[in-house]
């Protein structure tokens, strides 16, 4: 799944990435404030230096360079270009504006955060930001308001805060559809987003908050069951086979499934489906907690030993070995007719899977194939009352 600040780990495996020193960037939160901080200049009419500096959550500040600044009328405007590092991030090397203008003095809040053209706004129960908001997270917010309250005090020393504060994104609207934020609820824009300020690449941090957020949804909606897919492909076959589930149900967990199952049995969801393709499903089956290639490819020579366990057929289970990949090891099962050890490899899925979940919710396997068919479907009673 495409998402601000993570990454879409495919269906199909892929050879791991080469080790290299990825370079870190900055969130759009972080931008945000560098903006925010620039405009506020603007607006007082204070000198702008062409790159200012935002204090970051955990410590330290960050450097930012700005695109643009001025000031118009009764308000001041800057932008800065949000620079990903090494992380495929949809946001990278996307404007992120702030207009910062002066509140009425019987305003009693120090900031009114707005959000203007390319910032969503929250729709649906369940997200850390109430229906009805920008979609400006906590963190972002907080360090808008300290960025721009240092400007402040400098000027004002003493004097109450009381600014309005609008965030754009031209083009926010258009890349918000290769994001998670229609499903979230948070329609007309994407995000502003960070909890630390950094952007680290390939951030696991970052596919597991979006995940969390998702079942947050999920269950602020009311739902007891949610399905869980390894990415775009197999969650829409998975909502060609469970039709009558609202979109919300289903989350993409990418290769996080012990962290997904863990979450959702922590949140009391009564029934957890998760379906992916066989070479997916074989590395949860052999105990893969996270199943990107990265950590290693499926292990074919213990498939070999199932496949001759369960046909007696060495000579069928000498070619699964010698495989190349996931999918060819499928074709060759396929074509002898091996249908059992296909079984056997999703009961080991639906096994690990109850090991990750807990004894609590009702669990359902599903395993496609590479056109989306089912090949297998397997469910294990839990606990919940």
């Amino acid at each position: 799944m495409k998402n601000q600040d993570a990454i879409d780990y495919p269906d199909l495996e892929k050879p791991p990435r080469p080790r290299k020193e990825l370079r870190q960037g900055f969130s759009t939160g972080t931008a945000a404030a560098a903006a925010a901080q620039a405009a506020l200049r603007e607006l007082l009419e204070l000198p702008c230096p062409e790159r200012v500096e935002v204090d970051l959550p955990g410590g330290g500040s960050l450097t930012i360079s700005l695109h643009s600044h001025k000031r118009q009328g009764s308000w001041g405007e800057a932008t800065v270009i949000k620079d990903a590092g090494d992380d495929p991030d949809v946001t990278n090397r996307a404007e992120i504006g702030a207009r910062v203008w002066r509140l009425a003095p019987g305003v009693k809040e120090e900031i009114i955060f707005q959000g203007g053209a390319g910032v969503g706004r929250v729709t649906k129960p369940g997200l850390a930001l109430a229906v009805g908001e920008p979609a400006i997270n906590p963190v972002p917010r907080k360090m808008i308001r300290g960025s721009v309250k240092k400007v402040w005090e400098q000027v004002f020393p003493g004097e109450f805060l009381r600014l309005g504060v609008e965030i754009f994104v031209p083009r926010g609207e258009e890349m918000a559809r290769h994001t998670l934020n229609p499903r979230l609820g948070i329609m007309g824009g994407i995000s502003i987003l960070g909890t630390t300020g950094l952007v680290k690449p390939f951030s696991h941090a970052a596919y597991r908050a979006t995940i969390a957020a998702s079942l947050r949804v999920a269950q602020a909606l009311g739902l007891r069951k949610v399905v869980f897919s390894t990415g775009g492909k197999s969650e829409s076959h998975l909502q060609a086979l469970l039709p009558d589930l609202p979109e919300e149900a289903f989350v993409q967990m990418g290769d996080y499934v012990r962290f997904a199952l863990k979450a959702a049995s922590n949140m009391k969801f009564a029934e957890i489906t998760v379906g992916a393709f066989f070479g997916k499903a074989l590395k949860i089956s052999q105990g893969r907690g996270h199943t990107h290639a990265s950590r290693g490819l499926a292990d074919l020579k213990k498939l070999g030993e199932l496949t001759e366990a369960q046909t007696g057929n060495s000579r069928l289970a000498g070619e699964v070995v010698r495989a190349n990949t996931g999918r060819q090891a499928l074709d060759l099962l396929l074509a002898a007719q091996a249908q059992p050890v296909v079984a056997a490899v999703g009961e080991g899925m639906l096994a690990a899977l109850r090991e990750y979940a807990g004894p609590g919710p009702d669990l359902a396997a599903v395993i496609l194939d590479f056109a989306g068919a089912p090949l297998w479907r397997g469910e294990s009673a839990g606990q919940s009352a």
